[in-house]
C-alpha cells in the first residue's frame, strides 16, 4: 500500500477561471493559479493594490520576507481554484491550501520559477479585452 500513489482528481472549476489560471505543481498536485476578486481584494489590503506587488516583492531586501510573501501569494492564488471548486461542487469540497504545505513541499529554486505562473495568472487575470467602434468619421467628397 505504500507503494501506491494516491491520485487527486483534477478539481472541478468553469471555464472563464479556466480560461484566466496557471498551472503549478506542488508536491506532486497541480493548482491552477488563478486572479481573482476576491484575490484582488486581499493582495489590495496588503500592498494597497496590484501596482505596488512587484515593487514590493522586487525591493525586498530581506530574503525570508520575499520567501514569506511569495508563499502566501501563490497560497492565495491557488486556493482561489479550490474555493471555485467547492462552491461549485458542496458535495465534493477539497481542503484549502496552507502557507506550511506550500513551505515544505518546494523549495526556493521553485518558487523563483512559479514567478512566471503568478505574473501569468495575474496577467489573464486583469486583461482587457478592447473592442473598437466603426469610426464616425465620413470621409466627404
Amino acid at each position: 500500500m505504500a507503494d501506491e500513489q494516491i491520485e487527486k482528481a483534477p478539481l472541478e472549476i468553469d471555464y472563464a477561471a479556466e480560461e484566466r489560471s496557471a498551472v503549478i505543481e506542488i508536491g506532486g498536485v497541480e493548482y491552477k493559479l488563478i486572479l481573482t476578486t476576491k484575490a484582488t481584494k486581499e493582495i489590495a489590503k496588503r500592498y494597497g493594490g496590484l501596482e505596488n506587488l512587484g515593487t514590493k516583492l522586487m525591493n525586498s531586501k530581506d530574503f525570508e520576507l520575499a520567501l514569506d510573501e511569495i508563499v502566501w501569494l501563490i497560497t492565495l492564488l491557488a486556493n482561489q481554484s479550490i474555493l471555485i471548486h467547492n462552491l461549485k461542487n458542496k458535495d465534493d469540497k477539497k481542503e484549502l491550501l496552507k502557507e506550511d504545505e506550500v513551505e515544505l513541499l518546494t523549495t526556493p529554486f521553485e518558487l523563483a520559477e512559479y514567478k512566471n505562473a503568478i505574473m501569468s495568472s495575474m496577467l489573464k487575470g486583469t486583461k482587457r479585452h478592447i473592442q473598437s467602434e466603426p469610426s464616425k468619421n465620413v470621409e466627404v467628397g
